[in-house]
């Protein structure tokens, strides 16, 4: 899995590339974790290079989720690939995240 991070107008942006999955989930999660720490609650996560995520990855998703509500900060997802969109959906997570369909659109979104 890599990260990548950058800082734009407020706006944390972490974009992902790989497989989000148990292998990988405590990287994403430190990476993201980093992230929310050194820029505050407003988080962009770009998946257009995710192919694949397992439980694991949800979960990430989900305490990062929790971490920013806390602080009343604001998640966005955005570029979710077909495979990893239905995912979501069977695991009822397009109700609990905003999700958009390209960085740009993530981003207008603050």
């Amino acid at each position: 899995m890599e990260i990548a991070t950058s800082h734009e107008n407020g706006v944390n942006t972490v974009k992902l590339s790989g497989r989000f999955d148990a292998q990988s989930a405590g990287q994403v999660d430190e990476g993201l974790q980093k992230a929310v720490a050194d820029g505050g609650n407003q988080l962009v996560i770009d998946m257009s290079h995710v192919e694949y995520i397992s439980s694991a990855g949800l979960r990430v998703l989900l305490s990062t989720a929790k971490r920013i509500n806390a602080s009343a900060g604001k998640l966005v997802l955005c570029g979710l690939q077909p495979y990893v969109l239905e995912v979501f959906d069977v695991a009822g997570f397009i109700s609990i995240f905003q999700i958009r369909p390209n960085l740009a659109a993530a981003l207008e979104s603050f």
